[in-house]
């Protein structure tokens, strides 16, 4: 079958789960009509029908529309979805992947029926505007399947395989890690408020800024700290501002957010 072809359904459209959404109703080669979102109050979720998207309260009913099911509820709501769903899962059919952090593997295989393809996958909230970063961890599944899987969440930015044992470290990165760089992005903004930027302007460098440095080091491959030599001049302003951050603790005190972030959910 046709990847296009594939119908998709997204079980719980909170913040994460609409933002695959957004994603994948805004990519042009993916038909809308082939999407299915599920949640328990339709008002959030019913402007999307305008753009084909099929939505449900019932979850049994999805999946029996879909080949793909993403389940994007609460960690705590998985395994009570999936009891609810599991008779209605066809190993030769459907292919489940859960972004529930911290539910593992081993938790979701024994809830759902024997040789179904399961997944784990952990995308962020850039998935919005295709920028997701997105690590995905299975069950042996086929290639067939990992195909699959990786087509969706590679139209909605970027995927990557990793060990299941990674998947908490992954997920300090690339989902926490979103919170953490817009909390940098906005004590930047407040600076050039304070040194005499408005705030749209300040707002309007300062996100250029950002998004131009991931960009070059993407492109470029290289490692921050060459980037970053190539701006330092000796006794420049740039030296100094850097050196002023690193006395009150830039470096270490990301360090431990990003581990005591990573001790909470391991």
């Amino acid at each position: 079958m046709d990847l296009k072809n594939k119908r998709v359904c997204i079980i719980g459209c909170g913040n994460l789960g609409k933002s695959i959404l957004n994603g994948l109703v805004d990519d042009t080669d993916y038909p809308s009509e082939h999407i299915i979102a599920t949640k328990r109050s339709l008002a959030a979720i019913e402007s999307y029908e305008a753009h084909g998207v099929r939505i449900t309260t019932d979850n049994v009913w999805a999946v029996g529309e879909s080949d793909v099911i993403i389940v994007a509820v609460k960690p705590y709501k998985v395994l009570s979805v999936l009891n609810d769903i599991k008779e209605h899962l066809n190993p030769e059919k459907h292919t489940v992947i859960s972004l529930a952090t911290n539910v593992h593997v081993n938790e979701l295989q024994e809830a759902l029926p024997a040789n179904l393809p399961i997944f784990r996958a952990m995308p962020n909230t850039a998935a919005d505007v295709k920028e997701s970063m997105t690590s995905i961890c299975h069950n042996e599944a086929g290639l067939s399947e990992l195909k699959t899987v990786q087509y969706f969440f590679d139209k909605i930015g970027t995927s990557i395989i990793i060990n299941e044992e990674l998947m908490d470290a992954a997920t300090v990165l690339g989902s926490c890690g979103t919170a953490f760089v817009l909390r940098f992005i906005r004590a930047m903004v407040q600076g050039g408020i304070q040194i005499g930027l408005d705030s749209k302007t300040a707002t309007a460098i300062v996100n250029q800024t950002v998004k131009g440095a991931a960009d070059l080091l993407i492109e470029r491959g290289n490692h921050p700290e060459f980037e970053i030599d190539k701006v330092t001049t000796p006794k420049g302003c740039t030296i100094l501002g850097l050196n002023e951050m690193e006395h009150n603790g830039l470096s270490s005190s990301l360090i431990k957010g990003i581990v005591t972030s990573y001790d909470k959910i391991s």
